[in-house]
């Protein structure tokens, strides 16, 4: 099922490749890591859940929806027979400081964004939107911070708030929620992905431009560019990663295609994205073998197959 397991954002997923083709500014830099923090407190979270939860429920992540014009992000999202658990993962290091309705990153003495308040938005609104499809649960949202090394001082002891020392207790709170899953829970989740938003209105995208990028195929392990060993193999220097060339290429032509959504996929184009392909006979077989051609003469383009 769609959004069973964390996504990758697509905006860190582009934030990925521009990093690597490009000078991000100081700033973009800022909201890179941030996105990764986010992503990577997301995947330890799932994998405490897939361990721990023995239950009857549907987990779902990373849904972004929309309320009387109003998008709000789920991380998570456990449908329970009658309850709904929504938990908000934040992967916050080091010493905060709660102050009245402030928070305060200790080390900086800065002001954060109280996640209590993003908490109760999110929450607000999706009781909105069950109830606006006709859905009727319990709702019970939590902050969960997973980051081992994080301490929240002066934390009020009643806020929905789960801390990392109480992670494998809050699991276990969760198993002991009665549940038993009909036709009704199921069709609420596919109601919830099919809502899905797949591009926020909010993204902050750097502005970058095709010629300003540099060229070349990425490892898709660590993200350096990748050079050939033989024919049907590529390389990364700085992993040791191996792949074989038509998977690699055919990754460049999708982050091509995510980069640049709307330019045609043609033979020149994806030869001069990948570089290190020197046949262009080679990229119109991988081409043909994984897309649709579109004829149209000397402007012919592929697609991807429906």
């Amino acid at each position: 099922m769609p959004h069973s397991k964390p996504l990758m954002p697509s905006e860190l997923q582009i934030f990925s490749s521009l990093n690597a083709r490009m000078n991000l500014t100081s700033n973009d830099k800022r909201i890179f890591h941030n996105l990764q923090k986010g992503y990577e407190g997301e995947l330890k979270f799932s994998r405490l859940l897939e361990k721990g939860i023995t239950g009857d429920c549907i987990q779902l992540y990373d849904l972004l929806l929309e309320s009387n014009q109003t998008e709000f992000q789920i991380d998570n999202l456990l449908i329970y027979q009658d309850t709904i658990f929504m938990n908000e993962v934040k992967y916050h290091e080091g010493d905060f400081l709660v102050s009245g309705d402030k928070w305060y990153m200790i080390s900086s003495e800065k002001e954060i964004r109280n996640p209590i308040f993003q908490l109760q938005r999110s929450e607000f609104l999706l009781r909105q939107l069950l109830q606006q499809i006709g859905f009727h649960f319990n709702v019970e949202a939590k902050l969960v911070f997973v980051h081992p090394e994080f301490t929240l001082y002066q934390a009020p002891y009643d806020q929905p708030i789960v801390f990392p020392t109480q992670l494998n207790r809050y699991i276990k709170q969760l198993n002991y929620t009665p549940s038993r899953l009909t036709d009704k829970q199921h069709n609420l989740a596919k109601q919830l992905i099919h809502r899905h938003i797949t591009t926020s209105r909010h993204e902050r995208l750097p502005d970058y431009h095709y010629d300003d990028l540099k060229k070349g195929i990425l490892c898709k392990a660590c993200g350096g560019f990748m050079i050939p060993i033989r024919s049907a193999k590529l390389y990364c220097e700085i992993c040791r990663q191996e792949e074989p060339t038509n998977l690699a290429v055919m990754r460049a032509v999708a982050e091509f295609y995510q980069l640049f959504p709307n330019k045609r996929i043609n033979i020149s184009i994806i030869h001069d994205w990948c570089k290190i392909i020197k046949s262009k006979e080679r990229i119109r077989k991988i081409l043909l073998d994984n897309m649709q051609l579109i004829r149209n003469g000397r402007y012919s383009y592929y697609i991807f197959n429906k």
